[in-house]
C-alpha cells in the first residue's frame, strides 16, 4: 500500500487499508492489480480525476490542428487562372494549413503527364518562401497530386501603418525641441 503523500506503507490487509482510508477521509484506489501483492494507494479520487481532466484539456489546447486544403488545377490552365490558384495556395499556407494540389487530366491530356509535373514544380517554386513540398508529385490514375506544407507557424498580424505614424511624428517633434 502507498500512503497519501507517496510514502510506502507496506503490505497491509484489505480490512486495515479500508479502515485507514475511512479515517483519513480518502479513497483506496487499486493502482497495479497485476502486481503480487496488488498495489493500492490512498488518494482523493475525485481530485485525481479532476486534475487529470485539466491536464488533458491543457494538452488539447496546446495541440495545433493541421487541416489539408485542396486546390485543383488542369494542365492547360491560363496564366491569370494559375495566378489566382497560386494566390489561394499562398493564403492557405500563410494560415498554417497544408495544401494538396491536384491536377486533373482528361482525354488526350493523360498521355502528357510531364505537363502536370512541370506545372506542379512551377507552383512549388512560386510558393517556396511559404511552403515546402512534403509529398512529391505522383500520378494516381487521371490525377496527379502533390502536398505542400507550411514552413513555419503563421506569423502574428502586423500593426497597421496608421498606428506607427503618430509615433514617428512625436519623435520628430522631440528632435525639434
Amino acid at each position: 500500500m502507498v500512503g497519501p503523500n507517496g510514502e510506502q506503507v507496506g503490505i497491509v490487509r484489505i480490512e486495515d487499508a479500508l479502515r485507514l482510508a475511512q479515517e483519513a477521509e480518502l479513497d483506496l484506489v487499486e493502482v497495479a492489480a497485476q502486481a503480487r501483492p496488488p498495489v493500492c494507494k490512498l488518494m482523493d479520487y475525485g481530485k485525481f480525476k479532476y486534475e487529470s481532466a485539466q491536464k488533458a484539456r491543457e494538452s488539447r489546447r496546446n495541440q495545433q490542428l493541421t487541416t489539408i486544403k485542396e486546390q485543383k488545377l488542369r494542365p492547360k490552365i491560363d496564366k491569370h487562372d494559375y495566378e489566382t490558384k497560386r494566390g489561394h495556395v499562398r493564403r492557405f499556407l500563410e494560415g498554417g494549413n497544408k495544401v494538396k494540389v491536384t491536377i486533373m487530366f482528361r482525354g488526350r491530356e493523360q498521355s502528357r503527364p510531364e505537363l502536370g509535373f512541370r506545372l506542379l514544380q512551377r507552383l512549388a517554386e512560386d510558393v517556396a518562401d511559404l511552403g515546402v513540398v512534403e509529398a512529391s508529385p505522383k500520378q494516381d490514375g487521371r490525377n496527379m497530386t502533390m502536398v505542400i506544407g507550411p514552413t513555419k507557424k503563421p506569423a502574428p498580424r502586423a500593426r497597421p501603418a496608421a498606428a506607427e505614424q503618430p509615433e514617428q511624428a512625436s519623435e520628430a517633434d522631440a528632435d525639434q525641441a
